[in-house]
């Protein structure tokens, strides 16, 4: 499991409102030799620019609504923007400032502000308002809640994007300011390297892992989706007993992830619960750590808890793995997701493989009133974005080759 669980009070860190170091950032393109050196973002492209730069002219309240498939996302909306020649605010995972100085540094310094997953974090909100409110800077919202390595499909969205820009707009048409606006950001990462080379060496290193025959002789496409289905039949065995080879995808992943999380909301929530996985990690976040984080714990229920939080965790990874992803449509960037998905489940890690090419694409913009979210099952602001965003994500897949097709 990746370090995202902070075992301590949380503090909310606000962010830094100057400009000389983000300016200093900019001039020198630090965050773009940082993505080259960890991320292996080389090249970038923004397009619809003038789109975020006339609601800038405008001074409307903005909040930036991007897809969030790889961790390199926050930083490559710099390039956005310095096109646009403005600083932004965004909310980052409160874990991320737990990982070195110098990162909470720099986060801080270009604008991050924490929030804290695990409960409901009402400083993180009023921050997140009041930047909108404010509007010296575009607040970035990742409406995904986490990273996914799909970036062709988007995941369900939090429903914390509506509440803050409705209540943004709410205070700015008292206060006479102007519109509110959410600007769907589609961010899509095109590989330009030799896929075969370049995942042929992490197959190797993960057949041998698992005590796999190598399978060279394979195509390149056979051989990742056997491992695929390998992968999957052995979390199968492990929490359901045995693989379910016979049932759909979709079936099979859905059974999974109940089968790792329905005996945990029994024992902490009283209630098996269905639907988006995020709301439910939540849910059991909160109830499993207050005790942990004041220490009130034996060594063994301590051990206990962490257990299942690494099984929290498994079932979160599981939720990532989109049925026929590959299969629909077997381009060159599904595959490398799909190989770096393998690699960073088993090690938590991955390798840096270079040659990306980043497009950030501006939509236009969502206009937000002050009305009252309608009663019923479905948002309809959340709908309009969730329908927009994956517009411009189905869009931008097209950039992508398909294996073989050179």
């Amino acid at each position: 499991m990746q370090n995202i669980i902070i075992e301590k009070p949380y503090r909310f860190v606000p962010p830094h409102r100057g400009t000389r170091w983000p300016a200093f950032i900019q001039r020198f393109n630090l965050y773009g030799k940082y993505l080259q050196h960890f991320e292996g973002v080389k090249s970038y492209e923004v397009r619809n620019a003038d789109r975020l730069k006339k609601s800038l002219d405008a001074k409307h309240g903005i909040l930036l609504a991007p897809n969030h498939s790889r961790m390199s996302d926050p930083l490559v909306l710099g390039f956005l923007a310095k096109e646009v020649d403005c600083n932004l605010y965004s909310m980052a995972s409160w874990h991320l400032f737990n990982q070195g100085w110098f990162k909470a540094w720099a986060i801080r310094v270009m604008g991050g502000f924490s929030v804290y997953r695990e409960g409901v974090d009402r400083k993180s909100l009023a921050t997140a308002v009041d930047a909108m409110v404010e509007a010296d800077r575009p607040l970035v919202v990742f409406p995904e809640g986490s990273t996914t390595r799909t970036n062709d499909y988007l995941h369900p969205l939090l429903d914390g994007v509506a509440f803050v820009a409705r209540s943004a707009a709410k205070r700015r048409v008292k206060e006479g300011l102007g519109d509110t606006v959410i600007h769907p950001i589609g961010i899509k990462y095109v590989f330009q390297g030799d896929i075969d080379a370049t995942v042929r060496p992490v197959l190797h290193e993960i057949e041998q892992r698992l005590g796999w025959r190598t399978s060279e002789e394979l195509r390149l496409l056979e051989r990742v989706e056997r491992m695929g289905e390998g992968l999957f039949c052995l979390e199968e065995i492990r929490y359901a007993g045995r693989a379910f080879s016979g049932d759909d995808m979709a079936t099979r992943t859905s059974r999974l992830i109940d089968c790792i999380l329905h005996p945990l909301e029994k024992e902490w929530l009283r209630v098996e619960s269905t639907g988006n996985i995020l709301p439910r990690i939540k849910a059991l976040r909160s109830r499993m750590l207050p005790d942990m984080i004041e220490g009130k714990l034996s060594p063994e229920e301590r051990s206990r808890r962490w257990m299942q939080l690494e099984d929290i965790y498994v079932a979160q990874q599981i939720s990532c793995y989109i049925p026929n992803y590959l299969r629909d449509y077997p381009s060159i960037d599904r595959l490398l997701e799909t190989v770096e998905r393998y690699e960073e489940d088993l090690k938590d890690t991955t390798t840096v493989h270079g040659a990306l090419k980043v497009i950030i694409d501006v939509e236009e913009p969502i206009l937000v009133t002050d009305a009252r979210r309608p009663k019923g099952d479905e948002d309809p602001l959340m709908t309009q974005l969730r329908d927009r965003l994956q517009a411009k994500m189905t869009e931008l897949s097209t950039e992508s080759k398909i294996y073989g097709s050179e």
